[in-house]
């Protein structure tokens, strides 16, 4: 097995997500930018989507750090716009999508416009977190978009196979399809129930750095096989490990807390480069899969998919946001009322991604009597088309509409300030717990110590309310900036002496490497040290 074209493409994926910092246009639309470009050089090689290895390898660890770094709390307190979108949207727009396009596309069967309605209905979870990180969208519709996006792919992938049954030839009624969609959402969310203590425990028990990383990256894989295993949702199940992990996350160690930290951030940003220069490098397959549609004629049916898909998401969003407020008035008690803004960035934003393609290369070449899946290759290039639209159209214009609607973002000096009050009240019952701890004779030490303790934690309370203090008028610098500075410049001195000492040979290189990893972790404590964490 040649294994250059996997290598070329996480290095170049990584060097253009990397480039793609230092420019105005998100990493997301600039990789996919460059795999279509790619894809027509010569010696490129064909990278196909294979739905058998995108589903169970590259959407479990995707999902698992979106899950994990979103807020149960925020999920919870917004369950009911999450789920209308998360279910009732996507179902909505298999339905309408695909009514769409039976009558647009001459001689399109139903149930194969169905099976296109399905796979392009689900906005993707990569491509909805890394816009909102990018343009900065309100704290609420960030949550509502990301928990839509961590759950609306267990209910395409259900959808699309309850259509697809139905486009071979299989005859599944709808109350069969319901009752599937039912099981695999129960079970999916049953397996995470089940899943998740264990786990937990696992996690909180060993000790074994090598063990807890090893863990740490299996999980997502696990609740996804374990789930697929008895025909649930794997979607469901890894959603429902990871926000519990991440709800309890301060139970666990803090060695392995920075570890799976350090470790899950690669691993995303890899992932995300690679699936999105992947969806670029797809286009010389599907074109040549169009077969007997000519590309004029194609092309015009993948504008109206794409104006279907971006007026289908307006059409359900305005009113699943307002007419409930307007028809229970627990609703508007419980919940804040959201502008007009908010709504239409949440309709804006419904981005495809890979998940749409690779379910889109999962359809059967063939029906279940042998004939050929009709519309197959249209299927493809529809797909295609829908997922580059969103992301170009949609995805370019979005920080553009988010500065002209001017939302209020989140407020950096108001997080600082109640970053601060945190803190103030944590030092002092940390002081308190101290003065205790001193008291016990068993805890005696010295007082050079005891006042270290004490100016650690004295350090942590003041630094938050130094960030909201002025700078230096002369460096332009932070106390804080000023702090970092000084303490690398310091550990910079110490550095070099021990690379000295070992070169000149009155250190080995195993006590080289003791001594700098000492230094490291003293520079990391230095950092967090001044940001008071």
């Amino acid at each position: 097995m040649d294994a250059w074209p996997l290598v070329a493409l996480v290095a170049v994926s990584a060097a253009v997500a990397g480039a793609a910092r230092r420019t105005p246009v998100p990493a997301p639309l600039l990789l996919v930018a460059v795999g279509l470009l790619a894809s027509y050089l010569p010696g490129v090689p064909d990278y196909t989507l294979d739905a058998h290895i995108v589903l169970p390898l590259l959407l479990p660890p995707l999902l698992h750090t979106a899950a994990i770094d979103s807020s149960y709390l925020d999920l919870r307190a917004n369950v009911r716009p999450v789920a209308l979108l998360s279910v009732g949207y996507v179902l909505f727009a298999t339905v309408a999508v695909g009514w769409l396009a039976h009558l647009v596309v001459p001689g399109l069967p139903l149930t194969a416009a169905l099976v296109l309605g399905a796979i392009v209905a689900p906005p993707d979870a990569v491509t909805a977190a890394a816009i909102a990180r990018r343009v900065g969208l309100p704290a609420r519709v960030t949550t509502i978009l990301q928990g839509e996006s961590l759950v609306n792919d267990a209910t395409a992938i259900t959808a699309f196979k309850v259509a697809l049954a139905a486009a071979v030839g299989e005859g599944m009624s709808w109350g069969a399809g319901i009752g599937e969609f039912l099981l695999a959402a129960g079970g999916g969310v049953g397996v995470g129930l089940v899943l998740m203590v264990p786990l937990h425990w696992l996690r909180t028990h060993l000790r074994e750095a090598l063990l807890q990383n090893t863990l740490s990256l299996l999980i997502p894989f696990v609740a996804y096989a374990a789930a697929e295993r008895v025909h649930a949702s794997g979607v469901l199940a890894v959603v429902v490990v990871a926000l519990y992990l991440g709800h309890r996350s301060w139970q666990v160690d803090f060695a392995t807390r920075l570890q799976e930290a350090a470790v899950w951030k690669m691993v995303a940003f890899v992932l995300e480069s690679a699936v999105f220069a992947l969806i670029g490098l797809q286009l010389p397959f599907v074109l040549r899969e169009l077969g007997a549609y000519g590309v004029t004629e194609a092309a015009g049916y993948a504008v109206a998919v794409f104006a279907a898909v971006v007026v289908v998401r307006f059409v359900w969003v305005y009113p699943a946001t307002y007419l409930p407020r307007r028809l229970l008035r627990r609703i508007r008690e419980r919940e804040p009322a959201m502008p007009w803004t908010s709504p239409l960035i949440v309709s804006w934003a419904g981005m495809r991604g890979v998940v749409s393609l690779a379910i889109a290369f999962s359809v059967p070449m063939a029906t279940h009597d042998g004939e050929p899946f009709p519309a197959r290759s249209l299927v493809l290039f529809l797909t295609f088309t829908t997922v580059i639209g969103t992301l170009v159209v949609q995805g370019l214009t979005l920080p553009v509409l988010v500065r002209v609607l001017k939302l209020p973002g989140r407020d950096p000096t108001a997080e600082t300030l109640a970053e601060a009050q945190a803190q103030s009240e944590a030092s002092t019952a940390a002081e308190a717990r101290l003065d205790a701890l001193l008291a016990d004779p068993r805890n005696q030490l010295p007082g050079p110590l005891a006042d270290r303790l004490r100016t650690v934690m004295e350090r942590r309370r003041n630094a938050v309310w130094e960030r909201l203090g002025a700078f230096d008028p002369v460096t332009g610098e932070s106390a804080d900036d000023t702090y970092r500075r000084l303490a690398r410049e310091m550990i910079g001195a110490e550095r070099e002496v021990f690379v000295r000492l070992r070169d000149e040979r009155r250190i080995d290189d195993e006590m080289l490497r003791t001594l700098l990893r000492r230094l490291d972790l003293e520079e990391a404590a230095a950092y967090r040290e001044a940001d008071g964490s």
